[in-house]
């Protein structure tokens, strides 16, 4: 699969950090693994890139976060999706949805 812009990624990383935490709480580490996973490869966040906007939902009160330690493990910070965060990942499906549908309008075969 072909890498992704760059500056898709930057439009979509807080969707996909909230859509992640809609199941149930992750760390930092766990969220950027799975993007890269689930999009088979073609997305991938670097740490440097991630924990900033990790910090953003947070500000905003999308997500909330804690420590957790575990024994023989390091401390992580586990993320979930606040109340609001929920109601605003409701807003942006719905927006990507019909973004994603206007550009397939533009760019389909059927329309050239």
């Amino acid at each position: 699969m072909p890498p992704v812009e760059d500056e898709w990624k930057k439009g979509s990383a807080e969707l996909l950090i909230l859509a992640l935490l809609q199941a149930h709480p992750r760390h930092g580490y766990e969220i950027g693994k799975l993007i890269e996973i689930r999009s088979g490869g073609a997305l991938h966040f670097h740490v440097a890139s991630l924990y900033p906007s990790l910090y953003r939902l947070e500000k905003r009160g999308w997500i909330q976060g804690r420590w957790v330690e575990k024994p023989g493990q390091r401390r992580r910070r586990y993320y979930r999706l606040t109340p609001a965060g929920r109601k605003m990942l409701a807003e942006r499906q719905v927006g990507w949805a019909a973004f994603v549908e206007a550009i397939r309008r533009i760019t389909g075969p059927e329309y050239a």
